[in-house]
């Protein structure tokens, strides 16, 4: 697997040089104002996840043995001591990518969850203007039963709260096309992320990506 990787990076106005030590093909997709030469220009709307299915629907029947999805500055999330250099990703994802493991998230936490986000950061003053959605909660229930048609559970656990993860192109393709085509559709009425449907989504990599081909529908209109 080690030699069929590819690194999908999701960036604005990051700095990206780290991406090259990390030895793997990569694409970036930039929505800045001044995308980088040989990126993927993408319009700035639904944060990481807008990205990350946009890759996954357009890449669909080539898609990588190993794909990883990074923001362009994951380094926060990824050590609790805020020490994470590339180094520390490289080792990382050497492990996972040598284990050929289905899915996994990169950041050093997991957080439980309900159906509303809570607990989240989305009302802490300090905080107030960094969000579109700030002040409200994080409708993780609603898009958990508009993209699989099942009922939540009461709790959930988030494995990929920050938006790095890993995951295989088998288990991507677990799910047909015509779901993440959905889930894009979802992200793209609310384009400025004002009712956080990106954040939900953030929440729920682990369970797009569970395999659980129970949760798949024939239509997706």
């Amino acid at each position: 697997m080690r030699d069929n990787v590819k690194v999908i990076i999701a960036k604005y106005t990051e700095n990206i040089d780290w991406v090259d030590e990390l030895g793997y093909d990569y694409v970036v997709y930039d929505k800045s104002q001044n995308p980088l030469p040989n990126s993927r220009h993408l319009e700035n709307i639904g944060r990481e996840a807008h990205t990350y299915i946009k890759h996954i629907i357009s890449e669909y029947d080539r898609l990588a043995d190993m794909n990883i999805f990074l923001q362009g500055d994951p380094f926060d999330h990824i050590d609790d001591r805020g020490r994470a250099t590339v180094k520390t990703l490289r080792k990382q994802l050497a492990d996972i990518v040598d284990k050929a493991v289905p899915f996994k998230g990169l950041a050093w936490f997991k957080l439980k969850c309900d159906r509303l986000g809570q607990p989240h950061d989305l009302r802490k003053p300090e905080n107030e203007g960094r969000w579109s959605g700030w002040g409200r909660d994080i409708p993780v229930g609603e898009v958990f039963e508009r993209l699989f048609f099942e009922t939540m559970p009461k709790q959930i656990i988030a494995r990929a709260p920050t938006g790095n993860f890993c995951v295989t192109g088998r288990r991507i393709r677990t799910r047909p096309k015509a779901f993440y085509e959905h889930c894009l559709r979802l992200i793209e009425c609310d384009p400025n992320d004002e009712k956080n449907t990106g954040h939900a989504i953030e929440r729920l990599w682990q369970h797009i990506f569970n395999g659980n081909t129970a949760w798949n529908r024939d239509s997706y209109e």
